[in-house]
C-alpha cells in the first residue's frame, strides 16, 4: 500500500514537473513568436516607408521635369514672340521708309512738273520772241533793199550758198567716201552671206546620217504618244531628229561625229528590234556606248600594230581610236595623223633620222584633238599634257609643241613632223575652214550652256540654230528655267558670232523611279 501511495506520489510530482517544463516552453515559444511577428511588423513598416520615399522622390522628380519642360517651352516661346516683335519692328522701320521714300519720290515728281511746266512756258515765250525778231527783220530788209519777202529771202539763200560752196563741195567729198566705204561693206557683206549660205550646205552634208527604215509605220513608234519616245531619243543621244516626208529615211543632224554615229547605231537597232520606249531607248543608248568605247580601243590597237608600234599606253591608244570622231577644218583627224606618221616616217629614213620614232611622234601630234569636246584648252596643250602624264618620248613632246610653232624642233624627226603635218593639211581638196569654224562655235554655245548652275546635258542641234538644254528638276524650277534660257541666250549673243538666230530651249523634267519587288 505504501509503495502504491509512493507511486502514485511520484507519479503526481512527475506530473507536476511535465506540466512545468511544458508551460515554460511554451512560454519560450510564445515569446518567440511574438518577437518574430514584431520583427515581421517592423519590415513591413520599414518596407512601407521605401514605398512612401520612393513615391515622394518620383513625385518630385515628376513635378521637376514637368516644371522644367514647363520653363523651357516658355523660354522658347518668349524667344519666339520676341523674334515676331522684331520681325514686325524691321517690317514697320521698313514699310515707314518706303513710305518716306515714296513721299520724297511724290514731292520730287511735283517739282519736276513745276519745273517742266516753268520751260515749256518759257520755250514758248522763246519761240513767240523768236518769230517776232524774224519778222522784224524782214521788214527791216523789206524797207531797205526795196524787196518783197519772198524776195529777200531767195536772196539770202543765194548768198548763203554762195558762202557755203566750199563747205559743200567738203560735205560731199566726205560722204563720197563714206558711200564708198558702205558700199565696200555691202559687197563684203553680200559675199559673208554667199559664202555662209555654202556653208551650211556643206556642213548638212557632213553634218548628218541618214537611217533607212523599211517601213513608214515605224516613223510613228519613233516619235511616239505624245512625242515621247522622239523626246526621249533627242534627249539622251544629244542629236536633233528630223522625220519629215522623205521615204523610208531618218535624219539624225550633230556636229559631233563620235555622238552622231552611236545615235545611228541606237537607232538602227531600235528600229529592227521594233520595241521603242524610252526605257529600252536608254538600254541600248548604254550598251551601244560600251560597245563604242571597247571599238575605240580596238581601232587604237590595229593602227599602232599596223604602224609597228610598241609602248604606247593604253590610255593613249584609246584616243587615237578616238580621232576617228574628230575633224580638223573638215578633215578627219585620224585619218590626218595616220597621213602625217607614213610621211613623217619616210622623211626621217630618207634623212637619217629614226623612222619609228618619227612615226610615233607623227601618229601622237594631234593627240589633243581627241579631248578638246571635253576639256578646255588648245590641242597642242591638252595633247602635251596627257603625253607627259603617260611618259612619252621628248621628241613625241616636242612634235606636238613644235608643229603650231610653240617651240623650235630639236631633232631631225621634230622636223619632219613638222613637214609631214604641212604636207597633209596643205594639200588641194586637205581641209575646210568653214566645217572648223562651224564645229567651233557650236562647241562653244554647249559650253556656254553647260557652264550655267543646274545644267545637266546641252545639246547643240539643227545646224547649230538651236541649243536644247536638260536642267536639274530638283535646282531649277520652271521660273528659273525661263530665266536660265534668257541668260544663255545673252551669253550667246555677247560671245559667239553667227549668221540669222540661234533657239535656246530649256527643258526640265522630273522623273519618279520605283521597283516592284
Amino acid at each position: 500500500m505504501i509503495e502504491i501511495l509512493i507511486g502514485l506520489g511520484a507519479g503526481a510530482v512527475g506530473v507536476g514537473i511535465g506540466y512545468g517544463v511544458t508551460k515554460k516552453i511554451n512560454d519560450a515559444n510564445y515569446s518567440v513568436f511574438v518577437e518574430q511577428a514584431k520583427a515581421k511588423a517592423k519590415a513591413i513598416e520599414f518596407e512601407a516607408e521605401s514605398i512612401l520615399k520612393d513615391a515622394k522622390l518620383s513625385v518630385q522628380e515628376a513635378e521637376f521635369s514637368a516644371k522644367k519642360k514647363y520653363e523651357d517651352k516658355e523660354i522658347k516661346l518668349q524667344k519666339e514672340f520676341d523674334l515676331k516683335v522684331d520681325e514686325l519692328e524691321k517690317e514697320g522701320k521698313n514699310l515707314i521708309t518706303e513710305k518716306e521714300n515714296l513721299e520724297k519720290k511724290s514731292k520730287e515728281i511735283e517739282n519736276f512738273k513745276i519745273d517742266a511746266k516753268k520751260i515749256y512756258d518759257e520755250g514758248l515765250n522763246l519761240k513767240k520772241d523768236y518769230e517776232d525778231k524774224i519778222n522784224e527783220a524782214l521788214r527791216v530788209l523789206e524797207h531797205s533793199a526795196g524787196l518783197t519777202q519772198d524776195e529777200a529771202r531767195e536772196e539770202i539763200l543765194r548768198r548763203v550758198e554762195e558762202k557755203s560752196r566750199g563747205d559743200i563741195a567738203h560735205i560731199v567729198r566726205k560722204y563720197e567716201e563714206e558711200a564708198k566705204k558702205e558700199a565696200k561693206k555691202r559687197a563684203n557683206y553680200i559675199l559673208a552671206q554667199a559664202t555662209t549660205r555654202f556653208a551650211g550646205e556643206y556642213a548638212a552634208e557632213r553634218l548628218i546620217n541618214v537611217v533607212d527604215i523599211k517601213n513608214d509605220d515605224l516613223k510613228g513608234r519613233i516619235i511616239g504618244k505624245e512625242g515621247r519616245n522622239i523626246k526621249t531619243l533627242e534627249m539622251v543621244l544629244g542629236v536633233d531628229i528630223i522625220i519629215d516626208d522623205t521615204p523610208h529615211a531618218i535624219v539624225l543632224s550633230s556636229f559631233n561625229l563620235y555622238r552622231r554615229a552611236i545615235a545611228t547605231r541606237v537607232i538602227e537597232i531600235l528600229v529592227e528590234d521594233g520595241r521603242i520606249q524610252p526605257a529600252r531607248i536608254e538600254e541600248i543608248h548604254k550598251k551601244v556606248s560600251d560597245e563604242f568605247e571597247s571599238s575605240i580601243l580596238e581601232e587604237g590597237e590595229n593602227i599602232v600594230m599596223d604602224l609597228g608600234l610598241n609602248g604606247i599606253h593604253p590610255e593613249l591608244i584609246k584616243l587615237i581610236g578616238k580621232l576617228k570622231f574628230r575633224a580638223s577644218y573638215g578633215q578627219n583627224a585620224l585619218a590626218h595623223s595616220l597621213e602625217v606618221a607614213h610621211l613623217a616616217g619616210i622623211i626621217a629614213a630618207e634623212t637619217g633620222g629614226n623612222e619609228k620614232l618619227a612615226k610615233r611622234a607623227g601618229l601622237l601630234h594631234d593627240i589633243g584633238k581627241a579631248l578638246t569636246h571635253e576639256f578646255e584648252g588648245s590641242h597642242v596643250d591638252l595633247g602635251a599634257e596627257v603625253c607627259k602624264r603617260y611618259k612619252e618620248h621628248p621628241v613625241v613632246i616636242n612634235a606636238i609643241y613644235a608643229h603650231h610653232g610653240h617651240e623650235e624642233a630639236l631633232s631631225v624627226e621634230c622636223a619632219a613632223v613638222c613637214t609631214a603635218d604641212a604636207l597633209s593639211a596643205a594639200r588641194p581638196g586637205a581641209r575646210r575652214e568653214v566645217l572648223e569654224s562651224f564645229l567651233k562655235r557650236v562647241s562653244d554655245i554647249e559650253e556656254i550652256a553647260l557652264n550655267k548652275n543646274g545644267v545637266k546635258q546641252a545639246y547643240a542641234i539643227n545646224a547649230g540654230r538651236e541649243i536644247r538644254v536638260m536642267v536639274n528638276a530638283n535646282l531649277i524650277n520652271d521660273d528659273e528655267a525661263v530665266l536660265v534660257a534668257k541668260e544663255i541666250a545673252e551669253d550667246i549673243k555677247a560671245n559667239v558670232q553667227y549668221p540669222g538666230e540661234i533657239k535656246v530651249s530649256v527643258i526640265r523634267e522630273t522623273r519618279a523611279v520605283n521597283y516592284a519587288k
